[in-house]
């Protein structure tokens, strides 16, 4: 295994030290084991960007570091101002392959081995290109004129294995050619996200998400791998992992359709589950609340008390202040400190849910509305963009505008079944985004 990197991101990308092969394959290493590597790689590439008197060679670092960021567009059309040379012919290859530009990345990657890149990259580079574009039969035969290579093995044996899987051979070639490319490097990730995808077809779940989970530790992160775990997160209802690696794509790929809609409805159906783990939550606070305090061992004494208070359960006690219980005949610290512990058995406290005591003030003038918040009133409650769980909700209370919503409080909100806490808080977050609350907040 590579070493973690003891070099600064600001440095190797704008300094003028080495970067070739193994400075790319150490800062790719970095990047998949450090996440804050993936900050300073943006901020040096921003820099670099900036810079109005760049050379050829600081060119091929900025074309190589973009193609990193998956920003293959940018890092085409800035290596074609580099320096001609073999790195940069590499790369430019790669980022029209990626692109989809599967001819010209064949001609750019001969180019790059006639320049001096390592032959066996580029050859595997242009089967892989073959792969993507759909030309199977051609990615087949190709590999065979590539001999047994010595160096980059690994990505050979992945690619070869990737192509055999794409073009439905037997599994267990398939399997045997991409552990090949694992017992070469282990962390492979083409091969593993292959093998991933092999698992998950035949139901071997724990598998693949290992597989899944092993390739995303390397850079750049797998698109379909980061898509194909997500789901399995979600199968397991871990909805927070499951929309982390919908998010890790987007944040690369913003216009990535399937990664949005994807993070849409895990986040519908983690609001779900969040929803219905606070009402069992609710349940079994409910059912504690419901117990009968003579189930408890209670000194004659504090029984007495708590029956001429008519207190008969241990929700009545949660719901008497302190101050109150004292105020009681004959109930002095030592009941007060046995009722205490009592409740303290079952997770509650005297008076957690006691009703607070206020002076009442009479209501303040109703203010009018200027025109702009009647504007704001008036707009359709879709305006808001809510989840599909809070506009349901919304739907049944008859709320159909801004300004009806306005008018409601939390609690109004929360006495409809399915509006949870997680609903309650998306809505105060979008009104808050247009200067809004609900009533009472």
């Amino acid at each position: 295994m590579v070493s973690t990197v003891s070099f600064d991101t600001r440095d190797l990308v704008n300094g003028t030290g080495p970067f070739g092969p193994s400075e790319i394959r150490e800062l790719l290493h970095a990047l998949g084991s450090d996440p804050a590597m993936h900050r300073d790689l943006r901020l040096a590439v921003k820099e670099l960007e900036t810079s109005t008197d760049r050379s050829p060679a600081a060119a091929v670092r900025l074309g190589v570091c973009q193609f990193l960021l998956g920003r293959h567009e940018d890092s085409l059309e800035t290596l074609r101002s580099g320096d001609g040379g073999a790195l940069s012919l590499y790369y430019q290859g790669l980022a029209q392959a990626a692109t989809g530009a599967s001819d010209k990345a064949e001609e750019t990657l001969k180019s790059a081995e006639k320049a001096g890149y390592n032959a066996t990259a580029c050859a595997v580079a242009i089967a892989d290109s073959m792969r993507s574009s759909g030309r199977l039969s051609e990615a087949n035969t190709f590999m065979t004129t590539i001999s047994e290579p010595r160096e980059d093995a690994a990505d050979y044996w992945a690619t070869k294995g990737l192509i055999l899987a794409d073009g439905g051979a037997p599994i267990l070639e398939t399997v045997a050619t991409l552990e090949k490319a694992l017992a070469v490097d282990s962390g492979n990730p083409a091969a593993l996200f292959a093998l991933g995808v092999i698992h998950d077809r035949v139901g071997n779940d724990e598998e693949a998400q290992a597989c899944y989970e092993r390739s995303l530790e390397r850079y750049p992160a797998s698109v379909g791998a980061l898509l194909n775990l997500g789901l399995i997160y979600e199968d397991q209802n871990d909805f927070a992992k499951a929309q982390k690696c919908y998010k890790r794509i987007l944040a690369a790929f913003p216009d990535n359709l399937r990664a949005r809609l994807f993070l849409k409805d895990s986040s519908a159906s983690g609001d779900l589950q969040m929803d219905e783990q606070e009402q069992k939550q609710r349940d079994r606070i409910d059912q504690v609340l419901g117990l009968p305090v003579t189930d408890f061992e209670l000194s004659v004494r504090s029984r007495n008390c708590l029956q001429k208070m008519g207190i008969m359960t241990l929700g009545d006690l949660a719901r008497i202040s302190e101050l109150d219980i004292l105020e009681s005949k004959n109930f002095g610290e030592t009941s007060l400190v046995e009722i205490k512990d009592m409740l303290a058995s079952k997770g509650l406290t005297l008076g957690q849910f006691a009703e607070p005591s206020f002076v009442s003030s009479p209501e303040p003038d109703p203010i009018e509305p200027s025109a702009d918040e009647q504007e704001i009133y008036s707009l359709p409650l879709t305006e808001l963009n809510l989840s599909v769980r809070a506009r349901k909700c919304t739907t049944k209370l008859g709320i159909n505008t801004i300004g009806e919503l306005v008018r409601r409080t939390g609690d109004d909100l929360m006495e409809c079944k399915n509006f949870g806490v997680t609903s309650l808080n998306e809505v105060r977050e979008k009104l808050t985004e247009r200067n809004l609350k609900l009533r009472g907040d």
